[in-house]
């Protein structure tokens, strides 16, 4: 299951990179949202792609990755951007 991901990536790709053999892309249906700093309330984000990472996640939005968590209910809350390039993303994890 490769669809979503930038040209070039495969979830092969995606896995030796991280150094995780089991990350795997998630189902877009759920609840994601982003914490912003000042703001009691999350924003809701509308991701095209979640990859999981053992209990973290790497979310694309608009062409940029946000990193976050996969809380028990199966949301993911974020908290941070770590921009458009997936390999830097993936580095952060």
């Amino acid at each position: 299951m490769n669809s979503g991901l930038p040209a070039g990536w495969t979830i092969e790709r995606v896995r030796a990179l991280s150094g995780d053999p089991d990350a795997t892309p998630l189902d877009l249906d759920r609840l994601v949202v982003v914490e912003v700093a000042g703001q009691e309330d999350y924003e809701p984000l509308q991701p095209d792609v979640i990859l999981a990472f053992h209990g973290l996640c790497l979310v694309r939005d608009d062409g940029e990755w946000f990193m976050g968590q996969l809380d028990a209910d199966g949301s993911v809350t974020c908290w941070a951007s770590y921009g458009s390039d997936l390999a830097v993303a993936i580095r952060s994890l």
